[in-house]
C-alpha cells in the first residue's frame, strides 16, 4: 500500500501497484459481469468521494456489521453458483462432485459473511467518523 501521495491541486492519484495489477489480472478472465465489478471497483478507487460517502463506501464494500455489503454478496453468490439447484450447469457433473462443489460453496458463503471477517473494515468505516 502506497504511503501519502502528493498530487497537483490535491487530485486522486493513480491506481497503486498492487491495486491495478490485480484488476488487470482479474481482466483476463474476460466475462461481461466480471469487467463491470472491475469497471465499478476502478471508479470507486479513482473517484474524488467526500468523508462521509468514503465511510459509507468502506462500510458497503466489505464492513457493515448487518451483512449488507458486497463481499456478503459475492459470498452468498459463490453459494448459489456452487449449488446444482440454482446453476443447472453444474446438473452435469457425477452426483457425488455436485454435493461436493454445493457444499464447499456454503462454507465459501459462511466464511464470507463472518462477522468477524467483515470487523476490520467496520473498524476502519468507524475511524473516519472518530468513533
Amino acid at each position: 500500500m502506497a504511503g501519502h501521495v502528493h498530487t497537483a491541486d490535491n487530485a486522486v492519484p493513480p491506481l497503486d501497484d498492487d491495486l491495478a495489477g490485480l484488476l488487470e489480472d482479474l481482466a483476463a478472465v474476460q466475462d461481461p459481469a466480471i469487467d463491470q465489478i472491475l469497471s465499478g471497483l476502478r471508479l470507486l478507487a479513482l473517484t474524488r468521494h467526500t468523508v462521509d460517502r468514503t465511510q459509507t463506501l468502506i462500510a458497503t464494500l466489505a464492513g457493515a456489521s448487518d451483512g449488507t455489503n458486497v463481499v456478503s454478496a459475492i459470498g452468498l453468490l459463490i453459494a448459489r453458483l456452487s449449488d446444482p439447484d440454482t446453476n443447472p450447469a453444474l446438473r452435469t457433473l457425477p452426483l457425488d462432485q455436485q454435493k461436493n462443489a454445493a457444499l464447499a460453496g456454503e462454507r465459501a458463503c459462511f466464511a464470507l459473511t463472518d462477522p468477524e471477517l467483515h470487523q476490520a473494515a467496520s473498524d476502519t468505516s468507524a475511524a473516519i467518523d472518530g468513533t
